[in-house]
């Protein structure tokens, strides 16, 4: 039997369950998401190679103005404390000009990819400074774990299948390669920059197929590593939900409140309309609260033995009339009017009422 209890607690600490909502949001609070770098890596490549078709002509005029500069002007003049100052300037200036599309192209890119992972997403937890980071034995555990391992043979992968096709698309143009000697300077340029380009392109492409499947696994990795077992979501559900034994005795508590408030209310009534054992209900009747008369406090088998009680107590009439106390037991809550179709029984009860208080 024993063993049988400690096999039901085995089972339930095993984490077999998907996550519930509950538990994704908190691992996203604490920046906890299924997110590749390569996607990120591979995008912003992508977008930075896409946008030198587009640039690759301001580029080109922007390099050869500094490069002719350069040599036509800047290596002519005699250099002092002064203008080595201004010329470190202009070519500073210069080369941020010529960089900046690129940075540019290159951060919105990698917003972009980041976005498209995760949403927008701020952990302050995830940057925050822990001391296990630091510590040499948990260090020696990551480096030589099943996931260092997984992602030493993926950084392997993706080095072969990119160099693959870098050298594919070099050795498809090597024709043109051994026939640089033969073109000008300019030319030779040209076709270097083209073929940067075009290999650009495709190492991003293949890359950006690898970070397709590098995503699906981070995806699989982190289902798995948030999953839940069966306790975990007792657990959660309790403190949701707040623990069942409480509930009930909140439950209770409001319960009793309500019973006191509704018994202070009974020798206010102006009569006790019983079934006679089983049903007590109390009415009163005040025009300046409702136009109709209305129950103050209603009750079954102890509850309405209760309430006779405190109407003898009180020198309050009690009346039998079964089908009219079950009636209003069933379709009236407390505090509300008595429906129309019982005025007239009510109204004669009141009256019978009123004519014995004033004797």
């Amino acid at each position: 039997m024993n063993q049988l209890r400690l096999d039901l607690q085995f089972f339930s600490g095993e984490k077999t369950e998907k996550a519930t909502p509950r538990k994704r949001q908190d691992s996203r609070k604490k920046g906890q998401v299924a997110k590749s770098a390569d996607v990120n890596t591979a995008l912003t490549l992508l977008a930075v190679f896409l946008s030198f078709l587009f640039i690759g002509s301001f580029m080109r005029e922007r390099i050869v103005n500094l490069l002719r500069a350069t040599f036509q002007d800047y290596l002519l003049i005699d250099l002092t404390q002064q203008n080595v100052h201004s010329l470190f300037i202009t070519m500073s200036y210069h080369s941020a000009f010529l960089l900046a599309p690129i940075m540019a192209v290159a951060l919105i890119a990698g917003v972009l990819s980041n976005y498209l992972q995760v949403g927008f997403l701020f952990s302050a937890e995830a940057v925050q400074m822990k001391l296990d980071k630091v510590n040499p034995i948990q260090g020696f555990k990551r480096i030589y774990s099943v996931r260092a391992l997984v992602e030493l043979l993926k950084s392997l992968l993706k080095i072969l299948f990119v160099g693959v096709v870098t050298f594919a698309v070099l050795w498809l143009d090597m024709d043109k390669v051994l026939r640089l000697s033969h073109l000008t300077v300019e030319q030779s340029l040209i076709y270097i920059a083209q073929l940067t380009v075009k290999m650009g392109l495709f190492a991003s492409a293949a890359l950006l197929f690898l970070s397709l499947l590098d995503y699906l696994y981070q995806k699989y990795d982190f289902e798995k590593n948030i999953r839940m077992s069966k306790q975990d979501i007792k657990d959660e559900y309790k403190k949701s939900e707040g623990d069942p034994l409480i509930k009930s005795k909140i439950k209770q508590k409001q319960r009793e409140m309500a019973m006191r408030r509704m018994m202070q209310e009974v020798p206010n009534a102006d009569v006790i309309i019983t079934n006679p054992t089983h049903f007590a209900i109390a009415l009163k009747y005040d025009e300046e609260k409702s136009d109709a008369p209305y129950i103050v406090a209603k009750g079954v088998d102890l509850v309405a033995q209760k309430i006779k009680e405190i109407a003898r107590v009180n020198n309050i009439i009690t009346v039998e009339n079964r089908p009219l106390a079950r009636a209003l037991y069933d379709q009236v809550e407390i505090g509300h009017a008595v429906p129309e179709e019982y005025f007239k029984t009510v109204a004669e009860i009141l009256a019978y009422v009123y004519r014995l208080n004033t004797k």
